[in-house]
């Protein structure tokens, strides 16, 4: 069957590692200094592993490959002494296993939030453009003339309390999730013709700490080297919880 299936360059992959324990399939192994993909009925084709790789070794491609197995993949952690990644749902989709970022959690609020009748001020919008998608923004746009950009991982706001007050004043945003089909790509061509047609001064990268989220900020350090400017580029990592880590 035809699907989509991770492929690992093995003239980039430097035999790091740091893909292995993203794959939460199991599926990817060091073998004579390289990644490598074990058996393809192992991978679920999400790209869990993607935003790991400091190469950029590992990208999705589609073609004929087995139908990913969940039994395999059992059989697969059991023989390695790993913990069974929860069941995909119906969809193929992660329900609650493989990617730490898709996985099912509730969290219990570290206090309770005081309500709006009784707050002393209501929290002002920074925001200062529209759109912020970084599929819909245009790379010429007004506002990423002599500014600081902010590139943001969609779930940072909803993670992070003080997002508009501690990151967003002052600053041009564009937003996205690297989990989304294809957005590894057309970011990196997105945000190259940014950096290229505007006069941006800083670069701020919020991603959480989960492994896939780290495809945006893979992105953005391409884009910047392909765009052949020097700008002064800041990594964020935002727990979970919504504290910076």
């Amino acid at each position: 069957m035809k699907r989509k299936i991770v492929s690992i360059d093995p003239e980039k992959c430097n035999g790091c590692g740091e893909c292995v324990p993203s794959c939460a399939e199991g599926a990817i192994k060091i073998v004579n200094g390289k990644a490598v993909l074990s058996a393809d009925n192992l991978c679920d084709g999400l790209g869990a592993c993607l935003g790991t790789c400091p190469m950029d070794a590992i990208t999705i491609i589609e073609r004929d490959a087995d139908e990913f197995d969940e039994a395999a993949v059992e059989e697969q952690l059991a023989a390695s002494g790993k913990p069974a990644a929860k069941p995909h749902s119906q969809h193929g989709s992660h329900g609650g296993g493989g990617c730490p970022g898709s996985r099912a959690m509730t969290l219990t609020p570290k206090e309770q939030p005081v309500a709006a009748e009784n707050r002393a001020g209501a929290s002002q919008s920074q925001l200062g453009q529209w759109p912020v998608q970084l599929t819909l923004v245009p790379p010429t746009a007004p506002y990423f003339q002599d500014t600081d950009l902010l590139i943001t991982a969609d779930c940072v706001p909803v993670a992070y309390a003080d997002y508009h007050q501690d990151f967003l004043t002052g600053k041009a945003v564009v937003m996205g999730c690297p989990k989304q089909p294809d957005a590894g790509e057309a970011y990196v061509r997105k945000l190259t013709d940014i950096f290229r047609l505007s006069t941006i001064r800083s670069v701020t990268v919020l991603a959480m700490e989960v492994p896939c989220c780290g495809g945006i900020v893979t992105a953005a350090k391409q884009a910047l080297a392909a765009s052949g400017k020097d700008i002064p580029l800041k990594v964020v990592s935002i727990g979970i919880r919504g504290e910076i880590k």
